[in-house]
């Protein structure tokens, strides 16, 4: 399995790089590529199984764009040729049409996705989500200065059982395109959610994927869960 995190150096913000961490624990024999912004991704020459960015600055957005935007051609590609993609946070923003900021200008993104993105960058969102992912429950966490509008028909993430989705009037968080992942939730949420990182794996290319410390991450899921349902636990 050939595995490229994106911009590591960057795309790093509140702890998700424990899901970089945690995927080299699972699957300690695959081929890590760890591209720095300042290079060529490498999958612009080579295919990879998945490829993984996390959360960074708004500012640091806008430069992923512009770096990202002569290769979309090739991401398409690769989309369509079934190759795993995670996106977390507001790594998930600039695949979609444009960021709209509080000024009404907007910054052309890669236009992957049919859906926009509105900025306030005075008032955070932050919260627990507790979702349903095909049947299973899914935990995770959101800081966001951004909610994504009109996405449009497609397989969501996760529907929300409690806590926000992509937007106050969305029961849904996130969304699902082949195997693309995208979504706003933290956490890291690799090592929350053991049968979500089995699945990536699997998709992957995994014939037999194992996760790391599997007794422990299973437990604390069932903690965090037990946590989620408490209705006298706010989700903000």
């Amino acid at each position: 399995m050939r595995v490229e995190i994106l911009f590591p150096e960057y795309c790093n913000l509140f702890g998700d790089v424990g899901n970089v961490r945690y995927l080299k624990l699972c699957a300690p024999d695959a081929e890590y590529f760890e591209t720095n912004f300042c290079t060529e991704p490498a999958f612009v020459s080579q295919d990879m199984n998945l490829i993984y960015m996390g959360p960074c600055t708004e500012r640091m957005q806008e430069k992923i764009i512009a770096k990202l935007l002569p290769l979309k051609n090739r991401i398409r590609e690769l989309i369509a040729q079934g190759t795993v993609f995670l996106f977390t946070g507001n790594a998930m923003e600039i695949t979609g049409r444009y960021l709209e900021n509080e000024n009404g200008s907007q910054i052309k993104a890669l236009g992957l996705f049919d859906f926009y993105v509105k900025r306030d960058m005075m008032h955070r969102h932050s919260g627990f989500v507790l979702g349903d992912f095909h049947g299973q429950e899914f935990a995770g966490f959101r800081a966001q200065f951004t909610k994504a509008y009109e996405l449009a028909p497609c397989e969501h993430f996760l529907k929300v059982l409690r806590g926000e989705g992509i937007n106050d009037q969305s029961p849904y968080e996130g969304f699902v395109q082949k195997n693309f992942f995208a979504t706003y939730l933290l956490g890291p949420i690799l090592v929350l959610n053991p049968d979500f990182t089995l699945e990536i794996l699997r998709r992957a290319g995994e014939a037999n994927p194992q996760i790391a410390f599997e007794e422990d991450v299973r437990e604390a899921l069932r903690r965090r869960l037990k946590e989620f349902h408490d209705p006298h636990v706010a989700v903000h």
